[in-house]
C-alpha cells in the first residue's frame, strides 16, 4: 500500500506491473476471443447444433459477468495476485473439460461456467483496477488504453494461432494446449501481489463494500453507464462467437474468418490506445456515445452493401477500431466518480451488465439462426441497441461524487 501511494504521488508509471498485467490480459482474452473457430469443427464431430454451442458461449459470458464483481471485491480487499492465480487455474480446468466434453452438459460446465469464471478472475478488468491503484490520475486513461490494447493483442495473436493449431492438431488438442498456457498466469501475476489500496482519502478508505455499492447504484450517471455497457457486450460477443460461421454462410472462403478476427484484434489495439489518449483529453461520455453510434453505422453499411471478402475486411477494420475502445473511458469514468478503493468491485458491476448483454447476443445468435436460418435479426437488434447506448451515455456527468469532491486533500 505504501509503495502504491508513493508511486501515484510521484507521478511515475510502474512499468513492470504494467507489462506483466498486459501479458495476463493478452493470455486471458486470447482463447475466449477465438472460441468461434471451434464451433464448426466441434459441432461436426459431436453432432450438436449451433444452439448448443451458442448456449455454452452465452453461459461463459454470463459467468464472466457474474464472477467479476465478486473477484473484483476480493482483489480490492486481499490483493490482485491471489485472484489472478485462481483465475488461471480455473481457466485451465475449463478449457481442459471443454476439450474432453462428451455431452452438452459437460460443454456448458467446462466451456461455459469454468471458462467464464476463469476469465472473470483473470480479466483485464481486474488488471485495470490494479493499474489504477499504482498510477497517478492524470495518466490512468492512457494506462487503461494500454491494458485494453493488450487484450486486443491477445485476440490478434490467438486468431491465426488457434485456426492453425486446429488445422494441425484438431480442436480438442488445441483447447488442451491452451489450458496448459493458462498456468503461466500465476507466475506473471507475481509483481501485482499486495492489496495496493490507492490513496483516495479517508472518505474512500473507510467506506465499506456495501456502502460503496449503495452509493454507486444510487448515482444516476453510474446507472446510465451500467445500462449502456450492456450494449457493448451484446454487440462484441455476438460477433466473436458467430462471425466465423456467418462468413461461411455467405460462401466466403474460411480464411477470411481468420483474417476478420485478426484484423479486429489488430485494429482494436490501435482503437484502445487511441481511446485511452482521447479519454484523457476530452469528454468520456460524449466519446462513448460516438463510439456506439459508429458501431451502428458500420453494421448497417455492412448489411446493406454487397457482402464480399473486401467488405468483410473493411468492416473488420472499422469494428476493430471501435471494439474495446469503450473500455478505457468506461473504467475511467468509474474511477473519476468513486475513486479506486472499490474500483474492482464497482467496475465489475458495470462489466456484469456487459456480460448479460454478451449472454443474450451469443445465445440469441444461435437460437434465432436455428429458428430462422439467418443471423440478420440479431445484427439489426445490435444496430438499434447501439443507438440506445449513444442516447444513455450523453447525459452522464464526468465528475467525482460529492463525498470525494468535498473530501479534504491528504
Amino acid at each position: 500500500m505504501t509503495s502504491t501511494i508513493k508511486s501515484a504521488a510521484s507521478g511515475r508509471v510502474p512499468w513492470l506491473i504494467i507489462i506483466c498485467g498486459c501479458l495476463i490480459a493478452a493470455l486471458t482474452f486470447g482463447p475466449r476471443s477465438a472460441m468461434g473457430f471451434f464451433q464448426l469443427p466441434m459441432l461436426a464431430e459431436k453432432g450438436w447444433d449451433r444452439t448448443t454451442f451458442g448456449l455454452a458461449m452465452a453461459i461463459q459470458n454470463l459467468f464472466w459477468g457474474l464472477g467479476l464483481p465478486f473477484f473484483g471485491a476480493i482483489a480490492d480487499r486481499y490483493g490482485t495476485w491471489r485472484v489472478l492465480a485462481l483465475g488461471g487455474a480455473i481457466y485451465a480446468a475449463g478449457l481442459a473439460l471443454m476439450a474432453s466434453a462428451t455431452s452438452p452438459t459437460l460443454l456448458h460446465i467446462g466451456g461455459g461456467v469454468l471458462v467464464g469464471l476463469g476469465v472473470a478472475a483473470g480479466s483485464f478488468s481486474i488488471v485495470l483496477a490494479a493499474f489504477a491503484r499504482h498510477t497517478p490520475p492524470e495518466k490512468r486513461s492512457i494506462v487503461f488504453g494500454i491494458g485494453t490494447a493488450a487484450g486486443s493483442a491477445g485476440m490478434f495473436v490467438f486468431a491465426p494461432i488457434s485456426q492453425g493449431m486446429i488445422d494441425a492438431f484438431g480442436w480438442s488438442s488445441t483447447l488442451t494446449y491452451m489450458a496448459i498456457a493458462m498456468l503461466v498466469i500465476p507466475v506473471l501475476a507475481a509483481p501485482l501481489a499486495g492489496s495496493s489500496h490507492a490513496h483516495d482519502g479517508k472518505a474512500s478508505l473507510q467506506q465499506s463494500v456495501g456502502e460503496a455499492l449503495k452509493e454507486a447504484l444510487g448515482h444516476s450517471s453510474y446507472v446510465l453507464l451500467v445500462s449502456g455497457f450492456f450494449v457493448c457486450g451484446f454487440q462484441v460477443a455476438f460477433i466473436t462467437a458467430h462471425f466465423p460461421a456467418y462468413i461461411g454462410d455467405l460462401g466466403i472462403p474460411a480464411k477470411y474468418a481468420v483474417i476478420a478476427l485478426a484484423l479486429i484484434g489488430f485494429f482494436n489495439i490501435i482503437g484502445a490506445l487511441a481511446a485511452g489518449a482521447i479519454g484523457q483529453r476530452y469528454s468520456k461520455p460524449i466519446f462513448l456515445a460516438l463510439i456506439y453510434l459508429g458501431r451502428s453505422v458500420a453494421v448497417t453499411a455492412f448489411l446493406l452493401l454487397p457482402q464480399t471478402p473486401t467488405s468483410v475486411v473493411v468492416f473488420s477494420i472499422v469494428m476493430g477500431l471501435l471494439w474495446l475502445s469503450t473500455v478505457p473511458p468506461t473504467n475511467g469514468l468509474v474511477a473519476i466518480m468513486f475513486g479506486t478503493r472499490h474500483l474492482g468491485m464497482l467496475g465489475g458491476v458495470v462489466f456484469l451488465s456487459h456480460q448479460i448483454g454478451s449472454f443474450l447476443g451469443v445465445w440469441l445468435g444461435g437460437y434465432l439462426y436455428d429458428r430462422f436460418g439467418t443471423y440478420d435479426p440479431v445484427w439489426w437488434l445490435g444496430v438499434v441497441l447501439g443507438v440506445f447506448a449513444a442516447i444513455v451515455h450523453w447525459p452522464i456527468r464526468e465528475k467525482p461524487v460529492e463525498r470525494l469532491a468535498l473530501a479534504p486533500a491528504e
